[in-house]
C-alpha cells in the first residue's frame, strides 16, 4: 500500500505527540481497546482522548469499529507498515 506525500506528512504530525504515541502502543498492546478503556492507561480526560484519537483514525493509523454503544480502537498495521517502509525508502 504506497502512501502519497500528504498522509506522511499526516502520519508523522500523528505520531508527534507523545500523548497520541502513548495511545497507540496502549492499543497494539492489548490488541484492542474500547474507548473509555484508554482512560484506564492514559492519564487523559475522555474529551483530550477522544481528540487524539480522532487524529489517529484520520491519519489512518488506528481503526475504530462501533460495537453496540462502545468503539472499539485498533492498530491498523497496514498503514503502519506502509508509512515505516515508506520512511526506509526515502533515507536509506
Amino acid at each position: 500500500m504506497p502512501l502519497n506525500q500528504d498522509q506522511v506528512e499526516k502520519i508523522a504530525k500523528a505520531l508527534a505527540d507523545e500523548r497520541r504515541l502513548h495511545i497507540l502502543r496502549s492499543i497494539r498492546e492489548r490488541q484492542n481497546l474500547v474507548c473509555n478503556e484508554i482512560q484506564e492507561v492514559c492519564p487523559l480526560s475522555q474529551p483530550t482522548i477522544s481528540h487524539h484519537v480522532k487524529i489517529l483514525t484520520e491519519a489512518g493509523l488506528v481503526k475504530a469499529e462501533k460495537e453496540g454503544r462502545f468503539v472499539r480502537l485498533s492498530v491498523n498495521q497496514e498503514v503502519l507498515d506502509a508509512f515505516t517502509g515508506q520512511l526506509q525508502n526515502w533515507f536509506h
